[in-house]
Protein backbone atom coordinates (compact mmCIF):
# COMPACT_ATOMS: atom_id res chain seq x y z
CA UNK A 1 0.00 0.00 0.00
CA UNK A 2 2.73 2.44 0.96
CA UNK A 3 4.70 1.72 -2.21
CA UNK A 4 1.68 2.62 -4.34
CA UNK A 5 0.10 5.48 -2.37
CA UNK A 6 3.13 6.87 -0.47
CA UNK A 7 1.24 6.78 2.81
CA UNK A 8 -0.16 4.30 5.31
CA UNK A 9 -3.73 3.01 4.99
CA UNK A 10 -6.02 4.99 7.27
CA UNK A 11 -3.48 7.81 7.48
CA UNK A 12 -3.39 8.69 3.76
CA UNK A 13 -4.28 12.42 3.49
CA UNK A 14 -5.66 12.21 -0.06
CA UNK A 15 -7.68 8.98 0.11
CA UNK A 16 -10.83 10.69 -1.18
CA UNK A 17 -8.99 11.51 -4.43
CA UNK A 18 -8.87 7.78 -5.13
CA UNK A 19 -12.10 6.44 -3.64
CA UNK A 20 -14.51 9.33 -3.26
CA UNK A 21 -15.98 11.06 -0.23
CA UNK A 22 -18.04 9.16 2.33
CA UNK A 23 -20.05 12.21 3.32
CA UNK A 24 -20.97 15.54 1.74
CA UNK A 25 -19.27 17.17 4.71
CA UNK A 26 -15.84 15.50 4.66
CA UNK A 27 -15.00 16.73 8.15
CA UNK A 28 -17.81 14.47 9.41
CA UNK A 29 -16.59 10.97 8.74
CA UNK A 30 -19.50 8.52 8.63
CA UNK A 31 -20.19 4.89 7.85
CA UNK A 32 -19.45 4.02 4.22
CA UNK A 33 -21.58 1.57 2.29
CA UNK A 34 -19.34 2.01 -0.76
CA UNK A 35 -15.68 2.79 -1.37
CA UNK A 36 -16.31 6.40 -0.31
CA UNK A 37 -13.98 7.27 2.53
CA UNK A 38 -12.30 9.99 4.58
CA UNK A 39 -8.75 11.27 4.61
CA UNK A 40 -6.20 10.66 7.32
CA UNK A 41 -3.89 13.37 8.59
CA UNK A 42 -0.72 12.01 6.95
CA UNK A 43 1.45 12.07 10.08
CA UNK A 44 2.67 8.47 9.66
CA UNK A 45 0.66 7.21 12.65
CA UNK A 46 -2.55 5.17 12.69
CA UNK A 47 -4.18 7.60 15.12
CA UNK A 48 -6.46 6.33 17.86
CA UNK A 49 -7.70 9.78 18.84
CA UNK A 50 -11.46 10.14 19.20
CA UNK A 51 -13.17 10.82 15.90
CA UNK A 52 -10.13 10.23 13.68
CA UNK A 53 -11.29 6.73 12.70
CA UNK A 54 -7.86 6.07 11.18
CA UNK A 55 -7.72 2.68 12.90
CA UNK A 56 -10.92 1.71 11.05
CA UNK A 57 -10.17 3.51 7.78
CA UNK A 58 -6.98 1.41 7.79
CA UNK A 59 -8.98 -1.69 6.83
CA UNK A 60 -11.29 0.18 4.46
CA UNK A 61 -8.34 1.65 2.55
CA UNK A 62 -6.65 -1.75 2.28
CA UNK A 63 -9.88 -3.24 0.91
CA UNK A 64 -10.42 -0.30 -1.47
CA UNK A 65 -6.89 -0.88 -2.79
CA UNK A 66 -7.69 -4.55 -3.40
CA UNK A 67 -5.10 -5.75 -0.89
CA UNK A 68 -7.52 -7.55 1.46
CA UNK A 69 -10.96 -9.04 0.95
CA UNK A 70 -14.14 -7.62 2.42
CA UNK A 71 -16.02 -4.36 2.84
CA UNK A 72 -15.45 -2.21 5.91
CA UNK A 73 -17.39 0.74 7.27
CA UNK A 74 -14.34 2.79 8.21
CA UNK A 75 -15.87 4.03 11.47
CA UNK A 76 -16.29 2.99 15.11
CA UNK A 77 -18.40 -0.08 15.84
CA UNK A 78 -21.30 -0.62 18.24
CA UNK A 79 -21.40 0.41 21.02
CA UNK A 80 -19.31 3.39 19.91
CA UNK A 81 -16.38 3.79 22.29
CA UNK A 82 -13.82 5.25 19.91
CA UNK A 83 -12.18 1.85 19.60
CA UNK A 84 -14.93 -0.73 19.07
CA UNK A 85 -14.08 -3.45 16.57
CA UNK A 86 -16.77 -5.66 15.11
CA UNK A 87 -17.19 -7.48 11.81
CA UNK A 88 -18.35 -4.29 10.05
CA UNK A 89 -15.08 -2.40 10.55
CA UNK A 90 -12.35 -4.95 11.38
CA UNK A 91 -11.48 -8.17 9.57
CA UNK A 92 -12.23 -11.50 11.17
CA UNK A 93 -9.28 -13.81 11.65
CA UNK A 94 -9.12 -17.46 10.63
CA UNK A 95 -9.34 -18.25 14.33
CA UNK A 96 -12.89 -18.62 15.59
CA UNK A 97 -13.83 -15.34 17.31
CA UNK A 98 -10.67 -13.38 16.56
CA UNK A 99 -10.61 -9.90 15.04
CA UNK A 100 -7.70 -7.84 13.73
CA UNK A 101 -7.12 -4.29 14.97
CA UNK A 102 -4.64 -1.63 13.83
CA UNK A 103 -3.50 1.50 15.61
CA UNK A 104 -0.65 3.46 17.12
CA UNK A 105 0.00 2.40 20.71
CA UNK A 106 2.97 4.77 21.09
CA UNK A 107 4.99 4.19 24.27
CA UNK A 108 3.17 2.33 27.03
CA UNK A 109 3.95 2.51 30.73
CA UNK A 110 1.98 0.93 33.57
CA UNK A 111 -0.63 -0.27 31.11
CA UNK A 112 -3.38 -2.67 32.15
CA UNK A 113 -2.34 -5.39 29.71
CA UNK A 114 0.85 -4.35 27.86
CA UNK A 115 4.45 -4.53 28.98
CA UNK A 116 6.27 -1.20 29.20
CA UNK A 117 8.01 -0.03 26.04
CA UNK A 118 7.67 1.39 22.54
CA UNK A 119 4.95 -0.05 20.32
CA UNK A 120 4.31 2.53 17.59
CA UNK A 121 1.93 1.30 14.84
CA UNK A 122 0.69 -2.19 15.69
CA UNK A 123 -1.49 -5.01 14.46
CA UNK A 124 -3.40 -6.74 17.25
CA UNK A 125 -5.23 -10.06 17.10
CA UNK A 126 -7.58 -11.01 19.89
CA UNK A 127 -11.19 -11.37 20.94
CA UNK A 128 -13.63 -8.54 21.61
CA UNK A 129 -15.49 -8.52 24.93
CA UNK A 130 -19.28 -8.69 24.89
CA UNK A 131 -19.34 -5.04 26.00
CA UNK A 132 -17.37 -3.92 22.92
CA UNK A 133 -13.95 -2.37 22.52
CA UNK A 134 -10.81 -3.41 20.70
CA UNK A 135 -9.80 -7.08 20.52
CA UNK A 136 -7.36 -7.33 23.42
CA UNK A 137 -9.23 -10.13 25.18
CA UNK A 138 -7.70 -13.63 25.19
CA UNK A 139 -7.80 -15.61 21.96
CA UNK A 140 -4.73 -17.84 22.36
CA UNK A 141 -3.63 -20.32 24.97
CA UNK A 142 -0.16 -19.28 26.16
CA UNK A 143 1.36 -22.35 24.49
CA UNK A 144 -0.27 -21.40 21.16
CA UNK A 145 1.09 -17.85 21.23
CA UNK A 146 4.49 -19.11 22.41
CA UNK A 147 4.56 -21.42 19.40
CA UNK A 148 3.88 -18.55 16.98
CA UNK A 149 6.28 -16.26 18.85
CA UNK A 150 9.06 -18.86 18.72
CA UNK A 151 8.64 -19.36 14.98
CA UNK A 152 8.43 -15.65 14.12
CA UNK A 153 10.33 -13.89 16.87
CA UNK A 154 12.10 -14.59 20.17
CA UNK A 155 9.58 -16.80 22.00
CA UNK A 156 9.14 -14.26 24.80
CA UNK A 157 5.85 -12.48 25.62
CA UNK A 158 7.36 -9.11 26.58
CA UNK A 159 10.14 -8.50 24.05
CA UNK A 160 10.62 -8.42 20.30
CA UNK A 161 8.14 -7.83 17.50
CA UNK A 162 5.40 -10.20 18.73
CA UNK A 163 4.28 -9.57 22.31
CA UNK A 164 1.23 -10.48 24.31
CA UNK A 165 -1.70 -8.33 25.39
CA UNK A 166 -4.00 -9.36 28.21
CA UNK A 167 -3.87 -9.82 31.95
CA UNK A 168 -0.26 -10.64 32.76
CA UNK A 169 -0.97 -13.55 35.10
CA UNK A 170 -3.34 -15.21 32.58
CA UNK A 171 -0.69 -15.41 29.88
CA UNK A 172 2.69 -15.05 31.58
CA UNK A 173 4.52 -15.52 34.86
CA UNK A 174 4.78 -11.73 35.22
CA UNK A 175 2.70 -9.65 37.60
CA UNK A 176 3.53 -6.14 36.39
CA UNK A 177 4.06 -4.19 33.18
CA UNK A 178 7.70 -3.60 34.09
CA UNK A 179 8.59 -7.30 33.84
CA UNK A 180 8.65 -7.60 30.05
CA UNK A 181 12.36 -8.42 29.81
CA UNK A 182 12.07 -11.44 32.13
CA UNK A 183 8.52 -12.64 31.43
CA UNK A 184 7.80 -16.14 30.12
CA UNK A 185 4.64 -17.74 28.78
CA UNK A 186 2.57 -19.91 31.16
CA UNK A 187 2.89 -23.02 29.01
CA UNK A 188 0.88 -25.21 31.40
CA UNK A 189 -2.25 -23.06 31.22
CA UNK A 190 -4.99 -24.97 29.35
CA UNK A 191 -7.33 -22.08 28.53
CA UNK A 192 -6.94 -18.90 26.45
CA UNK A 193 -5.08 -16.14 28.28
CA UNK A 194 -3.38 -14.05 25.57
CA UNK A 195 -3.99 -11.72 22.66
CA UNK A 196 -1.22 -11.03 20.14
CA UNK A 197 0.36 -7.67 19.32
CA UNK A 198 2.71 -7.27 16.36
CA UNK A 199 4.58 -4.05 16.96
CA UNK A 200 6.64 -1.85 14.67
CA UNK A 201 9.93 -1.15 16.41
CA UNK A 202 11.62 0.49 13.43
Amino acid sequence: FRDKYFALPGDIPYATNFWGVANATPATCINSTSAGTCNGNGNGLIDLSAGSNEQFRFWQHLANAGLIEGTYSGVDGTPATGQTCDTTNCPRSKLNTGLWYAGNFGVRNADLGLFDGAYNNVLQLGRVASTGGNPWNPLFKPEELWNIDTKLDDGKPGTGILVMNGFFTDCTNATASTAGATAAYLLTRATPGCAAVFRNLY
